[in-house]
């Protein structure tokens, strides 16, 4: 018989091996997770493989190297986290309130699982190189649910959507740096940098879609006025300065 080239589709006993395997790397994925929990960030194979229940040789038939495992934790993290952003870029709500809750969810995803976030961003003892690559797909995945609302929300204003990818990146970058710094200090409560991002994100992005100085458009304006979350803010009390560039930014100086 010729070969055309074309593989025949596999046998029901070799489907069921196929889903048998999927499984069972599901398995030891979660069993990892659990490990980082446990162990830290920095946990080692073989506890990962204690935690599973098997030795490292069987670990390895399903993974080929850590660089390989780290990988599909991080994947395994980064459907996690879009299972908290999702609700929040679907949801119908003022828009300043929208951009509260997705720095919040992705704030409160990070505060949830410090260990895993380290693990995935910082990978120690891993592959340096394979970390960042794993991060900036990561990003990109939230990056492509952002841009696909920011792009809504411009044409639905009749704005210019050019720019959403690039804000999208803009404003990724900037939550996920600061999260990352966050998780490390913890120099203020979750709610209150939750309502100092949304202030300076807001600010930009009001006079993007052109809704500065419409009723609710305004921002959380750092200095203890309650945000969207009704948590005051940590900053100063005093009002800020006349001409004072984060307020004249975020719409909530209209005096001429």
């Amino acid at each position: 018989m010729k070969d055309n080239g074309v593989k025949a589709p596999p046998t029901g006993r070799a489907a069921r091996w196929v889903a048998h395997r999927a499984q069972r790397r599901t398995e030891l994925i979660e069993a990892a997770l659990q490990a980082i929990r446990e162990h830290g960030a920095g946990v080692s194979v073989a506890a990962i493989a204690a935690a599973a229940g098997v030795t490292k040789p069987v670990l390895y038939r399903h993974f080929t190297d850590r660089a390989d495992l780290q990988k599909a934790v991080s994947e395994r993290a980064a459907q996690m986290l879009l299972q908290r952003l999702l609700p929040e870029l679907t949801t119908e709500r003022d828009p300043i309130e929208r951009v509260h809750a997705i720095v919040d969810a992705f704030l409160a995803g990070a505060e949830d699982e410090p260990e895993l976030w380290h693990f995935v961003v910082h990978n120690p003892g891993g592959d340096r190189e394979a970390s960042q690559d794993v991060v900036a797909h990561n990003m990109a995945m939230v990056v492509g649910l952002l841009t696909s609302a920011l792009v809504d929300a411009l044409r639905e204003r009749g704005r210019d959507a050019g720019g959403a990818e690039a804000w999208a990146y803009g404003l990724a970058g900037m939550v996920y740096t600061t999260g990352d710094w966050w998780l490390q200090r913890r120099t203020l409560t979750r709610a209150a940098l939750t309502d100092y991002l949304t202030s300076l994100i807001w600010g930009g992005l009001s006079g993007v879609l052109g809704t500065a100085g419409e009723a609710g458009s305004t921002g959380n304006s750092p200095g203890g006025a309650a945000g969207p979350s009704g948590h005051p803010t940590e900053g100063p009390t005093s009002p800020n300065p006349p001409g004072q560039p984060l307020r004249l930014v975020a719409g909530e100086d209209e005096r001429g």
